[in-house]
């Protein structure tokens, strides 16, 4: 059976050009372990998840998402609940998940090691009847990637994401939420549901968090000030960010978050539009993956 590797073309800054030399690259580490396999590039959004579904229902025994979080996103969709596993080749912005599951970044060996790697599951995550495999929410976070996917035109990339989050940190305003039915209302800067711990490059908003225990870490992050919030974020770095005045961290299997107004969120880093009413879940075990 056929490996398909799919290729984002635009992850960190990528073009065309990029995506042809990793393609080329991609197509020889799987000549040289002896493995049949063809190579897609995506040519707009939603497009790696309809390729991903295509190698499925051609008998394909493993997906290869290459790409960041986004495309990881897309790629996994197609997958979930089958018997079909993702490997990964991180080359986006954060690479959240990739890191948390030890993926190397070198792509010859990351594809090397997950052919060679025996499958194990992990869990997946919704909100509001979108799936996550890393991270989703609404707030601070959600806001920036929309700003993201609205004002890049052109080289995307960490430094550009960092620049748009300082930006925006200084003029956000943190918004009213009802997390769970009956619960009094709370002022957040964010309210995160994590399946693993970070949001990429070590920044890690829920320390605890493991992709395979059945359930969702619940972060709020009540700002107490703006200068406070600027003063805690180091704390993400260094595991500390649950003993940050105004944050709480807890485990759940599904919860509910309402809003006066229509919520923008995120999953795995990309932007959504929502109503007032978001329902978030755990999908326990759902997705195969191949790690080292």
């Amino acid at each position: 059976m056929s490996i398909a590797v799919i290729i984002n073309p635009v992850s960190r800054g990528a073009g065309l050009g990029t995506a042809r030399r990793r393609a080329k690259l991609a197509s020889a580490v799987l000549a040289s372990c002896r493995a049949d396999g063809e190579v897609f590039v995506p040519e707009q959004r939603g497009h790696a998840r309809e390729l991903a579904a295509a190698a499925v229902a051609r008998g394909a025994s493993m997906v290869i998402a290459w790409g960041g979080d986004g495309t990881v996103n897309e790629v996994a969709s197609a997958l979930v609940c089958g018997q079909t596993p993702l490997a990964i080749v991180p080359s986006g912005s954060g690479n959240g998940l990739a890191r948390e599951l030890g993926i190397d970044r070198r792509p010859e060996r990351a594809i090397a090691e997950a052919l060679g790697a025996a499958a194990r599951t992990i869990d997946a995550g919704e909100l509001g009847g979108r799936l996550f495999f890393n991270l989703a929410g609404v707030g601070l976070d959600a806001h920036v990637a929309a700003c993201f996917d609205r004002d890049v035109k052109g080289r995307r990339g960490l430094s550009t994401y960092v620049r748009i989050s300082g930006r925006e940190l200084l003029t956000y305003r943190a918004e009213r939420y009802r997390i769970g039915d009956g619960a009094a209302p709370k002022r957040a800067l964010l309210v995160t549901l994590a399946n693993s711990p970070q949001f990429g490059n070590g920044a890690r908003i829920a320390p605890d968090a493991r992709v395979d225990d059945g359930k969702l870490d619940l972060v709020v992050f009540e700002e107490v000030s703006r200068f406070f919030t600027l003063c805690a974020l180091p704390r993400l770095f260094t595991g500390g960010i649950g003993r940050v005045r105004g944050v709480s961290i807890r485990q759940i299997e599904r919860t509910t978050i309402e809003s006066e107004r229509p919520m923008t969120f995120h999953v795995d880093g990309e932007p959504v539009q929502g109503g007032t009413r978001l329902d978030a879940r755990v999908h326990p075990a759902a997705l195969r993956v191949c790690v080292r």
